[in-house]
């Protein structure tokens, strides 16, 4: 009798601690978003790993590819925010920069070194226009 006793009362109370448990655990809804994302960088990534697009901020210095490498023009550049969309290859197709000193708007083709830039840093703007065979257009108004 007594075993049974204890044997019962285990069972019940394994029995309410689950319920108790249970209970406390609620769902994430849609509607318990954050207002605002905070971060330095934003990476999107394919089902790979590649990051297909990025935003981040580029510190004053030197050029620098998507890669964080340095390209090495003998100019300094100026902080900048950065908008890049990226092929599956790797290459950026799309760059949307914007610094104190201006704007600028890249678009590669799938050929390169087919491409369009289109720049509007301080009071001279431009497009540049350059096909498949490397031959280049600079427009200006």
């Amino acid at each position: 009798m007594k075993n049974r006793t204890v044997t019962l009362l285990t069972v019940l109370n394994l029995a309410i601690m689950g319920f108790v448990t249970f209970s406390h655990i609620r769902s994430v809804q849609a509607s318990d978003s954050a207002p605002v994302l905070r971060g330095k960088k934003l990476e999107i990534v394919d089902d790979q790993g590649r990051v297909r697009a990025s935003i981040q901020i580029m510190p004053a210095g030197p050029a620098r590819r998507a890669d964080g490498t340095v390209v090495n023009d003998g100019k300094t550049y100026p902080e900048q925010v950065l908008f890049r969309l990226i092929r599956p290859d790797g290459r950026p197709s799309v760059k949307i920069a914007t610094s104190e000193e201006g704007s600028d708007l890249d678009l590669g083709g799938g050929i390169d070194p087919t491409y369009i830039v289109i720049n509007a840093d301080g009071g001279d703007p431009s497009m540049t226009l350059t096909d498949k065979n490397g031959h280049r257009q600079v427009v200006k108004p």
